[in-house]
């Protein structure tokens, strides 16, 4: 008797088009998510520290430049120096004008130095001499 193989038997599936449909979609949607991820993850890991001074960079151009306080007190002071300058002027013309100073030696030396060379030091010593 020859060998003969015993017959298979037909396997019958039925298969839900949409069911397939609907894995088929899963399985790319999820291979998709995992893609995304590792690249995510790979690029966090990888870019993390070159890209660090082009965030910083980024950071400081979405801030608003900071408004400098040095301009108000630097105007502050210069119209301080004006107002003390004004002040010192009119001292030395009430000084000049006063008739007392006229006999006062001294106050006319200074106020005569004043008028010749004009500096800080001559100008303390006519508010110093005159009355």
């Amino acid at each position: 008797m020859p060998y003969r193989p015993t017959p298979r038997r037909p396997l019958r599936i039925s298969v839900n088009v949409l069911q397939l449909s609907g894995s088929i979609a899963l399985g790319l949607w999820l291979g998709f998510l995992a893609i995304a991820l590792t690249c995510w993850l790979a690029g966090r890991f990888v870019f993390e520290q070159p890209m660090a001074p082009v965030a910083q960079a980024m950071q400081r151009l979405a801030q608003p430049p900071r408004a400098e306080p040095e301009a108000p007190n630097r105007l502050f002071e210069q119209y301080q120096e004006n107002l003390r300058k004004n002040e010192q002027q009119q001292a030395l013309d009430n000084a000049r004008s006063n008739l007392r100073n006229q006999s006062n030696p001294k106050c006319q030396f200074w106020l005569q130095q004043d008028q010749t060379a004009p500096s800080e030091k001559s100008r303390a010593n006519v508010l110093q001499f005159c009355d």
